[in-house]
């Protein structure tokens, strides 16, 4: 089966419903690909949607042929299951919303190296399949517990458990032991700590030594970390959710590094921690001893150190250093296999790579992350750099960089872009503006063998996004016209600014589904303009790191720079402006219209940080500064101060069970609006975490918004 998307829609679908119900149309697509390393079998992740409820959710594990194209079940969840229900664990819970996932059944698993055994978590319980013979089968591990990992060759499963232990059972289900178990409360093995999860991008605690026979370990402490209450106010006899909260100028959990034997050893692994507090990254191969990315707490310094396997001593390989801060990558630094370090660092106008001394790459390149490291050359994924002649707005390019330094080679451009590859073979997913979803492409060289089905549903609308580069800046922006616009018939149009607008994320992109929430708010009556300004990330290393110790005036200052230049192309009336975010987008659409209300004349903040010595340390820090030293620029930066001068409309959206961005920021907000006399509207989400995963609630949240601009702009 070769089609790309399955339509699955009811005439009574709107797309509010059929939004929130396929969770954002990502329900029955492909996902979380693995190949094995001689290109014999495809790995990855999909939901059955014939199945009805909330089963449709619900992932199984499957494989494909490369050779004839077909897939054939690994692992079932319902058949694992017994046909019940899963049982999550608050620690599980909480892993999931750190990363953001939304469905259920096998939303992870890992592989040995032949990719011939798959381990993974089902209601906390272990689960292995054979992926050459076939059959999946419980083995009799303790837990509850999350993230089995097995080891290279193969023969043991480690996995640690919801209670802080990391434990070790052979495949064949023999044998289980503790390899470490916590010495106090607070403490946990192989688990990453909230911040590292939340901000690093490193959801991972332990990592396998190429031999199998020894683990490095992460042991983290989160005793030092302060504690909050998350209370469920709808519910008063139930009891408060307690977390350990880092928020900035705050203590962090305490993280260090050993070496665990599978013989019993244990050996910590010695850095200066004092200085370099942060484990950014981890990577232990063949290409060389284990490898550390270590970072300063205000992320201006980081040391690359490689591990004594048997004292636990450390070297270091180089320092770097910069004025506003130091990024972390996905899948560098790491070895190369003639032993050479793997690395991205900024350069002028660009992000280049590195193999030991070499520069790989140029100016016209701006890297992103590294996918895969092979013999001869290095799968990466890049944008345009400052010194390209193409800078189509909403692009990524899938390059093979070689070792040689012969320079790279363009193999796909596209949007959101992933690859992952094994031998020859390459399952490149991609998105694009003439299709919905994603399609997962299976390659051997330039010959496509398969296309892996997709079973998402189709959207009910399509969007028409046209790009722009916006202003002086040449800021990247996409309009949104409501569908069978004409000019001369409807005249100009309230504008909907639509932006995230901060760091870590770009919303335009040359993908059909990124705009399917714009285009429906267009349909409503409005012009949508979607703007990435200075801080979000693929432009520059410059670009991202403008808004240093100054979020609320850059940002701000590109949504209006942004507005009134594509004000002078298209419809847009500039006497009817609303904004609308959600999380650092609601920040800034609650900033908007208490400091430019001469440009923005209503907005929906949802999920905002109005005060960020609310917010973690990780992220906080790294753009504001530690605020025992910078008080000012926190102060700055906050909403708190600017209530008494709201003169627009404003709509405060928070999830009461978010521990991510809690409500005290809404609260704290409101108050000073109503102790400033301004009136405001705040609509609290009972039970809802930053997610918003409900059905009923994602629905009926675009619903009242609609309906709240509309009233606000007088329509």
């Amino acid at each position: 089966m070769t089609n790309d998307v399955h339509a699955a829609t009811t005439a009574a679908d709107t797309f509010p419903r059929q939004y929130a119900r396929t969770l954002r149309y990502t329900v029955g697509q492909p996902r979380s690909f693995a190949v094995a390393p001689d290109g014999a079998r495809v790995v990855f992740l999909r939901s059955d949607t014939s199945r009805a409820g909330g089963g449709a959710r619900a992932n199984l594990l499957w494989t494909l042929d490369p050779a004839t194209g077909a897939e054939a079940v690994a692992a079932d969840p319902l058949a694992l299951l017994g046909g019940g229900d899963e049982d999550l664990s608050p620690a599980e819970r909480a892993r999931r919303e750190r990363s953001r996932e939304g469905s259920a059944g096998i939303v992870g698993y890992a592989l040995d190296s032949a990719a011939e055994l798959a381990a993974f978590a089902l209601s906390g319980r272990l689960f292995v399949a054979d992926l050459v013979g076939g059959g999946a089968r419980e083995l009799p591990a303790g837990g509850p517990l999350l993230d089995p990992r097995p080891s290279p060759d193969g023969r043991w499963i480690a996995y640690p458990t919801t209670g802080g232990a990391l434990r070790l059972i052979a495949a064949d289900g023999s044998g289980d032991r503790a390899l470490a178990e916590p010495e106090a409360a607070g403490v946990t093995w192989g688990q990453a700590e909230f911040i590292a999860q939340e901000e690093m991008n490193r959801d991972r605690g332990y990592w396998w030594s190429p031999g199998g026979d020894a683990l490095l370990v992460a042991r983290a402490d989160d005793t030092p970390v302060q504690r909050w209450w998350i209370a469920d106010p709808a519910n008063p006899q139930a009891v408060p959710a307690e977390v350990a909260y880092p928020a900035a100028g705050t203590a962090n959990a305490e993280v260090t590094l050993w070496l665990l034997g599978l013989d019993g050893s244990r050996t910590e692994v010695v850095w200066d921690r004092a200085a370099h507090p942060y484990l950014g990254r981890v990577h232990w191969s063949a290409g060389g001893p284990p490898l550390l990315l270590v970072q300063a707490r205000d992320q201006r310094s980081q040391l690359l150190l490689t591990v004594d396997p048997v004292t636990g001593a450390t070297s270091e390989l180089l320092t770097e250093r910069d004025a506003a801060w130091l990024e972390l990558f996905t899948g560098a630094p790491a070895w190369t296999p003639d032993g050479r370090l793997l690395r991205i660092s900024d350069e002028p106008g660009h992000r280049a790579l590195f193999a030991g001394e070499a520069k790989l790459t140029d100016d016209t390149l701006h890297l992103r992350a590294v996918l895969a490291v092979e013999a001869e050359q290095v799968l990466c994924l890049a944008s345009a750099g400052e010194g390209a002649e193409d800078q189509t707005p909403g692009l990524q390019g899938l390059y093979a960089v070689p070792l040689d330094g012969s320079g790279p080679r363009l193999l796909h451009r596209g949007a959101a872009l992933d690859a992952v590859r094994g031998g020859e073979v390459t399952v490149l997913s991609s998105a694009a503006l003439d299709r919905p979803g994603r399609r997962a492409e299976v390659l051997r060289g330039a010959e496509r063998l398969a296309v892996i089905a997709s079973h998402a549903e189709t959207p009910v609308l399509t969007t028409r996004p046209q790009f722009r580069l916006a202003g002086e800046r040449r800021i990247p922006a996409a309009v949104v016209l409501p569908t069978g616009y004409d000019r001369e018939r409807d005249g100009l149009l309230p504008v909907l600014m639509d932006p995230y607008g901060g760091p870590g994320a770009a919303l335009v992109t040359q993908a059909h589904n990124a705009f399917l929430t714009s285009q429906w708010f267009a349909d409503q009556g409005f012009a949508v303009v979607v703007a990435d300004g200075r801080g979000t990330p693929g432009r520059s290393p410059a670009w991202e790191k403008s808004i240093a110790f100054d979020f609320a005036g850059v940002t701000l200052d590109d949504q209006v720079e942004a507005l009134h230049a594509l004000a002078e192309e298209f419809p847009l009336d500039l006497a009817r402006v609303a904004i609308r975010g959600w999380s650092y987008g609601g920040y800034l659409s609650a900033l908007a219209v208490l400091r430019r209300p001469d440009v923005f004349h209503a907005a929906v903040a949802g999920a905002p940080v109005t005060d960020w010595q609310l917010y973690d340390t990780h992220y906080t820090e790294r753009y504001l500064g530690h605020p025992s030293e910078r008080p000012e620029v926190y102060q700055a930066n906050s909403l708190i101060a600017d209530a008494p001068k709201l003169e627009r409309p404003l709509m405060i959206v928070h999830g009461l069970a978010d521990d991510n961005v809690v409500a005290a920021h809404t609260l704290r907000l409101s108050s000073a609006l109503l102790a400033a006399g301004r009136p405001h509207t705040v609509l609290p989400l009972s039970g809802v975490t930053h997610m918003t995963p409900q059905e009923q609630v994602a629905e009926n949240l675009l619903l009242l918004q609609v309906d709240f601009l509309r009233s606000a702009l007088g329509l």
